[in-house]
């Protein structure tokens, strides 16, 4: 990736950065006020999905970043999140094979830190192809 390829790329991804800031923001808060009790099943319900609206931020700045980027770029980005859907794919429905024989239950929360690794694992394997 040439320099100023790279510089450009970065300036694109900030607002993705101030989503994600966001989201953990938004999420310590909901949190926190979910522990100390919420008045109401309504104000419960908002507070818990809370932290869903700047993780759609975060979406719609992942699509703009990848539109921004010129063809080689994007496919090796259409490479890497092949490879990170095929490896989550396999690995959640293997441990759910595995829960059947008394592994402990996981919570659904770690199906998207889990597809994230293995996008930039994909992203590092599909650059390395292609230099």
């Amino acid at each position: 990736m040439h320099k100023r390829t790279a510089s450009l790329t970065l300036r694109r991804a900030i607002p993705c950065f101030v989503a994600f800031a966001a989201y953990v923001i938004v999420l310590v808060v909901s949190l926190r006020l979910l522990a100390h009790g919420v008045e109401g099943r309504a104000a419960e319900l908002a507070v818990s999905l809370s932290p869903v609206i700047p993780v759609i931020a975060l979406c719609f700045c992942i699509v703009r970043l990848i539109r921004g980027m010129d063809e080689m770029h994007r496919a090796i980005q259409l490479e890497a999140l092949s490879m990170s859907v095929a490896a989550t794919a396999l690995a959640t429905f293997s441990y759910g094979f595995l829960e059947n024989v008394g592994f402990p239950k996981v919570s659904l929360f770690v199906v998207l830190p889990l597809m994230c690794g293995f996008w930039a694992a994909g992203t590092v394997l599909a650059q390395w192809r292609y230099r």
